[in-house]
């Protein structure tokens, strides 16, 4: 059974190209999604998986209509041949049912996975650099020294009774790092200081 399955991204965008599309190529069921790529939840994709079958074929307009990323959309094809399904991509001339289709489609893998190991290495290169340079990655400890003498003073106004807004005034901070500076007096205690 040919399967099709059509996404769009907003409300306001049409499915009505990608529907037409999917009948022509025989879609006998077409699951419609209207929400982003990047929402992991995509209650149609869902029920599309749920009810494939060995043998059936799921047909998409495009690649981008599928997957939320490359990585995705590698383990979506990679999961359909594990449980024998194929995969069409319109757009894209990707038929997996076919030796031309698998071979494309590995390349799109093996073009990811080399991606990835490229940012790994870039990234360790990256973090070996910066600690050549006395740096560490992360966060930092806390509240720099002028940070720490705000925090108290904004202890010690609002003991005196002033309000946060007069607070954030006067120290020339917003209200919103005021408030964060109270929390951490109440939740680590002066000692902190």
């Amino acid at each position: 059974m040919k399967i099709g399955y059509a996404r769009v991204s907003t409300q306001d965008q049409k499915l009505e190209l990608q529907l037409d599309a999917l009948t022509n190529q025989g879609c006998e069921l077409v699951f419609q999604e209207k929400k982003s790529g990047k929402n992991k939840e995509r209650p149609e994709l869902e029920k599309l998986l749920s009810q494939l079958r060995s043998g059936d074929t799921v047909v998409v307009w495009k690649l981008d209509r599928l997957g939320r990323s490359l990585r995705d959309l590698i383990d979506l094809v990679a999961e359909f041949q594990k449980r024998g399904i194929d995969f069409v991509s319109l757009q894209d001339g990707i038929n997996t049912a076919t030796s031309t289709g698998r071979f494309t489609f590995n390349i799109f893998a093996s073009l990811a996975e080399f991606e990835r190991e490229i940012i790994k290495e870039r990234t360790k290169a990256g973090l070996v650099a910066a600690r050549a340079r006395g740096r560490k990655g992360g966060r930092s400890a806390g509240l720099t020294h002028e940070a720490m003498e705000k925090a108290k003073s904004a202890t010690v106004l609002v003991a005196s009774g002033k309000r946060v807004e007069e607070i954030a005034r006067i120290l020339g901070i917003s209200r919103a790092t005021c408030y964060r500076y109270l929390q951490l007096t109440i939740s680590e205690g002066t000692d902190h200081f």
